[in-house]
């Protein structure tokens, strides 16, 4: 299972360096962290500190997506509430 999570790591930062796209680089921590949380025993304090870290990217991710919303969804969105009245 890590190492889904390190090809997924990997796959992430080849497309944030096509795109720079910086929304990318927070998915790129959140594969890291799950990678490097499964990859320690279950009594390592720092298994714990990376899944941590894995939510607190996950959380982020989830309030930057819901915070921006592309022009095209915004006048679609107009569009819609002029048809319900």
């Amino acid at each position: 299972m890590v190492g889904a999570y390190v090809a997924a790591t990997v796959v992430t930062l080849v497309q944030y360096l096509r795109f720079r796209d910086r929304r990318l680089l927070v998915l790129v921590f959140l594969f890291a962290f799950q990678a490097q949380a499964l990859a320690r025993e279950w009594y390592d304090f720092r298994k714990d500190v990376f899944q941590t870290g894995a939510c607190a990217m996950a959380l982020l991710l989830v309030l930057m997506l819901g915070l921006w919303i592309p022009p095209f969804l915004a006048d679609w969105y107009r569009q819609a509430a002029r048809l319900i009245g």
